[in-house]
């Protein structure tokens, strides 16, 4: 039975539709999307970063692409960027297992910085707060309820 995650409640009170999936546990975005037979472009991960200050957001890319993390610095206009280490994290995220927290910044206090090549797709998938759980959703609707910044800040993967 799928869990009521707060992302599910969230969906659910602000009447958004959405398909939520289950499928084999699955650890990394690529694999989400192998598992959903849809594009990596499609399937958005989630990346977490710390700046200076010790501040916490999240970058949100397509699977299929890696983050740049020197070209969201800048397009931030900040001085420190870095990815945060799980350990860092996961108190962030008390709903999601480790690394399967859904792309929602605003449920947790957090910025959220969307791919602009993510931003272009119709629909998007990712991560709903397990390794089993997905949930696939009008990109439109994510963006209004999200409210994130677009950037280019990712590269395609290296083969």
């Amino acid at each position: 039975m799928y869990p009521q995650t707060l992302i599910k409640k969230y969906l659910d009170r602000k009447n958004v539709p959405y398909e939520h999936h289950v499928h084999g546990t699955v650890y990394t975005a690529q694999e989400v999307a192998q598992q959903e037979r849809v594009p990596g472009a499609m399937v958005a991960k989630t990346v977490v970063v710390k700046n200076g200050d010790g501040g916490y957001a999240m970058a949100v890319l397509p699977a299929s692409m890696q983050l740049d993390l020197r070209a969201l610095k800048d397009a931030l206009g900040v001085g420190e960027l870095q990815l945060a280490t799980e350990s860092e994290f996961k108190s962030l995220f008390p709903d999601s297992d480790l690394g399967a927290m859904p792309p929602f910044g605003n449920l947790y206090g957090l910025p959220v910085y969307v791919e602009r090549s993510l931003a272009r797709d119709r629909e998007i998938v990712f991560n709903a707060g397990t390794h089993q759980d997905t949930i696939r959703m009008m990109y439109e609707d994510f963006y209004r309820l999200v409210e994130p910044e677009i950037y280019s800040f990712a590269m395609v993967r290296a083969a």
